[in-house]
């Protein structure tokens, strides 16, 4: 390490004078501990092991894991870190940690010299990036499997009615059952993976803001939908003007966008250790927010693909199969509430099984070395 003090959140770390101040005041850690932490801030953005720890903090005294595991828990309460939503230190289950905070110069700048061999204060742009992006996908990739779900679902029910000709019926009938189906399933792919990547880059985003607040990924994944669903909402209601001279009902948009954003932004801030524990909670969360937005009059796709059947009487989207569940000749309020719900609830628990489950452990895999020498 340089030696140079760095500045973390509201945090100053002085490694030559071995003290740890919050906006001003010293914070008091046990020599230990400060070491932990030193070492951490030093490869920021990169995995520590856990031997690594073992060597250079205990520096080969035989300890158990429990000892790390109470250094960790204690720096983060210190911190005011939390790990099931990491701001400054980040498990790698079963590897070690990971200091994930952007780390800068005390004062503001770029130390100018740094001795050979050694890494600066703070991570450059890459791994923050890298961070970013990988968090972004694996929710973009959640929400497509997601949307697949959805997708088959409406398919079959859709394709199993007399106007889709039925997957027994044989002949063409058949056949337009396979292309509704398959269609139904790639526009909800496709829709679920854009509105997917912009409230995953909203929650990527999100972990960078200082300060950092509870409410920060809540935030972040709200208007990362509400600007995904609004762009979204304009492109297609021009295109179906444009290209067909049809003006198409209320479907979702910047409203839906930001309600689910913003479930989906607590289902992730609410994670705990447990996966199955973790999409619990996000599928009740996308639940409420689904019901949410049909009590509001909003639109989630099953709503969406009706607005787009008035608007196209010739189409053969059908619905009755998905209306006739709540006992509705038509997709009305109760149907409406119904499929809002399950999609928001298989949505959001698919955007948190990405995260958790990709958004993670890619960045475990080949980490490499950051490092500048003089």
């Amino acid at each position: 390490m340089s030696g140079s003090a760095v500045r973390f959140g509201a945090f100053d770390l002085d490694p030559v004078n071995r003290s740890l101040a919050r906006e001003g005041t010293r914070v008091e850690l046990n020599a230990r501990y400060l070491d932990a932490l030193i070492l951490l801030v030093e490869a920021a953005g990169e995995l520590v092991t856990k031997q690594r720890f073992m060597d250079e903090v205990w520096r080969g005294i035989p300890v158990t894991d429990e000892a790390l595991t109470q250094a960790i828990r204690t720096l983060r309460r210190t911190l005011g870190d939390s790990a099931s939503a990491p701001r400054f230190i980040e498990t790698v289950p079963k590897h070690g940690y990971r200091f994930v905070a952007p780390v800068e110069a005390a004062n503001g700048s770029t130390p100018e010299a740094v001795p050979p061999g050694s890494r600066i204060a703070f991570p450059n742009a890459e791994p923050a990036r890298s961070h970013f992006l990988h968090r972004a996908s694996a929710a973009t990739g959640g929400a497509m499997l997601a949307g697949a779900a959805v997708g088959l679902v409406y398919g079959f029910l859709g394709a199993g009615q007399p106007g889709a000709g039925g997957f027994a019926g044989g002949g063409s009938g058949g056949g337009g059952a396979v292309s509704l189906l398959l269609v139904l399933a790639l526009v909800s792919i496709f829709s679920a993976g854009v509105a997917g990547a912009g409230i995953g880059a909203g929650l990527a985003a999100s972990r960078f803001v200082h300060p950092w607040r509870w409410y920060s990924p809540i935030a972040g994944g709200a208007l990362g939908g509400l600007t995904i669903g609004a762009l979204a909402n304009l492109i297609g209601s021009d295109a179906f003007r444009l290209l067909f001279g049809h003006e198409v009902g209320a479907f979702a948009g910047a409203f839906e966008g930001f309600v689910l954003g913003a479930a989906v932004g607590a289902a992730a801030f609410l994670a705990g250790r447990r996966l199955a524990h973790s999409l619990v909670i996000a599928g009740l969360l996308g639940a409420g927010a689904g019901l949410a937005i049909a009590v509001l009059d909003g639109r989630m796709m099953a709503g969406s693909l009706a607005s787009l059947a008035a608007a196209f009487p010739s189409s053969q989207i059908r619905l009755e199969g998905i209306s006739n569940v709540p006992g509705e000749a038509e997709l009305g309020p109760l149907g409406r509430a119904l499929t809002s719900a399950f999609e928001g609830a298989v949505f959001s628990s698919g955007i948190v099984w990405g995260i958790e489950r990709f958004g993670k452990r890619s960045l475990s895999r080949g980490a490499p070395e950051q490092q500048l020498v003089a």
